[in-house]
């Protein structure tokens, strides 16, 4: 049991708390009187939360697929937490940032060993049969995934490269949006028009995107790590943890994606194209995008070739 000395000292730091904002301590502590004790399942709100698996058909293993990507929604929100609280913070410390960026990297470590979940915890027959009515829904179009890429690196290096020398730090964002490599993905080839697929996710979330992006262009994982003095800008623990985000992200997670893809997509029951209509392989394959979140920690030769054995 609490002593009498340590119960006046709570109650006068609860007393000052209220009184910072002009609030009656008196009324806050009746109100516990009234207030249920909290259980595991109010605070994770487990009802809730086991109550969105909505399948569109019969076929069982559809359920594993909808909750894979709702798992990877909630680790996309962890990440974006973390990268938060380097990009805002008031006093960013180097031991902080590789903190907080190694914590980041096995967030996405874990995303990379849990494909094998999918690659081979669904029948290819049945996704094959429920994978028609995602038609044209497509992972493309997560915008937490987008969110964290704005937020990791300039957005030069988000653009789509045959574009990235006639746009700079003083383009227009909205010309800048048009120019994103996943703005090749959306497109139709046959007509250049923007697909279906495209064209929601951007009614949805055109205006969220700009608005972010705008934010992030001086508070960035990269600008951010450049603020920092030159000595920490050198600090070999922080350039190895942004050198392993960079490749974990931009590699590793990337080709864990695309080979689980590859087993359903190219098994023979299908179309053999993705449900956005995208072309997936190119999209997807590091090699091809060569995208990089901090081309300056890496060499010349690691740049030419990024990717390459990855995606053999």
């Amino acid at each position: 049991m609490m002593n009498t000395t340590s119960t006046d000292e709570l109650l006068d730091k609860i007393e000052k708390k209220y009184q910072a904002i002009n609030q009656k301590t008196e009324t806050h502590l009746e109100g516990l009187l009234w207030s249920k004790p909290i259980t595991y399942w109010d605070y994770v709100q487990t009802d809730a939360l086991l109550n969105l698996q909505i399948q569109r058909t019969t076929l069982p293993d559809e359920m594993v697929f909808i909750m894979y990507h709702q798992v990877n929604e909630l680790i996309f929100k962890m990440i974006l937490w973390e990268i938060e609280q380097i990009s805002k913070a008031k006093e960013l410390t180097t031991p902080l940032f590789t903190e907080k960026l190694m914590r980041i990297s096995r967030y996405f470590d874990m995303l990379t060993t849990s494909f094998d979940i999918m690659k081979e915890g669904m029948d290819v027959e049945q996704y094959m049969k429920f994978r028609n009515t995602l038609t044209p829904a497509s992972g493309f179009q997560s915008a937490q995934y987008r969110l964290i890429e704005f937020a990791s690196t300039d957005l030069i290096n988000l653009i789509d490269a045959r574009y990235r020398g006639s746009i700079d730090r003083n383009t227009p964002y909205e010309h800048a949006f048009e120019h994103l490599y996943w703005q090749a993905a959306g497109k139709d080839y046959q007509t250049g028009g923007k697909t279906f697929l495209i064209q929601e996710f951007e009614r949805k979330y055109k205006k969220e995107f700009l608005s972010f992006m705008e934010e992030y262009n001086t508070i960035n994982l990269w600008r951010k790590f450049k603020q920092l003095p030159i000595e920490d800008q050198k600090n070999t623990e922080l350039r190895n943890a942004m050198r392993h985000f960079d490749y974990t992200v931009n590699i590793t997670w990337v080709m864990g994606h695309f080979n689980a893809a590859k087993k359903y997509i190219d098994s023979g029951y299908g179309s053999g194209e993705a449900t956005g209509g995208s072309d997936w392989k190119k999209y997807m394959l590091p090699k091809y995008q060569k995208r990089i979140f901090f081309p300056e920690l890496w060499s010349e030769e690691e740049l030419k070739n990024w990717g390459e054995k990855e995606s053999v």
